[in-house]
């Protein structure tokens, strides 16, 4: 440092501070960086152009899916938009065979808690470059999640970020309760869905959104926090199961 050029010597505390400050955001809030999460823009196919086959697919799905929406339906699409932190884990907790939620099963809450801003940077290169507009405002029809339903949130439906998430989940819970898995892939399928029947995404979007959870989970195979919070994470859950057994 004595002897570095002078344009090095401002340099370099300015990289040691965006790397100690990177990893310890990450290791506060996330397993991943956002140099480390699967970079969607470069991974994904550009969406469906408007003249092409994969967009009268889109919108052959979403026509459909208008006609098949019940009320039943409607109401679970709702409780899967939500994936605030009071809410996490809820909507896989049936296929789960046990209830995830803080109080319950504080270690698989804290892993989901951080993959769910793994899953903003693994997507959010493709929706800022893509900026593709959402069907519900493409056909003028309302959403599930009326709140959501503004000009900032109206071009950022390439990926899916919901169904990343999703994905993402079912990817992990499967891993800790393979005994479950068809219960919880079944789930994190319709729990992608749910996007569609909500008029917030295409059909490829919805498809880009697990290729994204796909590559994430890939990639936090190879995180050691991750590894070691898995393995508190399934002693937990079994503790659990044969504490209600």
């Amino acid at each position: 440092m004595k002897n570095a050029p002078p344009l090095m010597k401002l340099l370099i505390p300015a990289l040691v501070f965006t790397c100690v400050n990177s990893a310890s955001f990450a290791a506060e809030n996330a397993y991943l960086t956002p140099f480390q999460a699967p970079n969607s823009l470069e991974i994904l196919p550009e969406p469906p152009q408007a003249d092409s086959a994969s967009f009268a697919r889109d919108q052959a799905i979403f026509k459909q899916m208008r006609q098949d929406k019940n009320e039943q339906r409607w109401k679970q699409a709702i409780i899967d938009a939500d994936v605030s932190n009071e809410h996490l884990g809820r909507p896989f907790s049936e296929a789960f065979g046990v209830e995830i939620n803080q109080k319950n099963t504080p270690v698989l809450f804290e892993i989901l808690k951080k993959i769910k801003l793994d899953s903003r940077y693994s997507t959010q290169t493709a929706k800022k470059h893509y900026s593709r507009e959402r069907p519900y405002a493409f056909f003028n029809v309302q959403t599930c999640t009326p709140d959501e339903e503004n000009a900032k949130n109206q071009f950022v439906s390439y990926p899916s970020g919901h169904t990343t998430i999703g994905w993402t989940y079912a990817l992990v819970l499967a891993q800790l309760r393979p005994e479950r898995q068809n219960e919880i892939f079944k789930r994190g399928i319709e729990f992608g869905q749910s996007r569609v029947v909500c008029n917030m995404h295409w059909q490829s979007d919805v498809d880009a959104g697990r290729l994204m959870g796909a590559a994430q989970f890939s990639r936090l195979q190879a995180d050691p926090q991750f590894q070691a919070d898995m393995i508190k994470a399934k002693t937990e859950i079994y503790r659990l199961i044969s504490k209600n057994h």
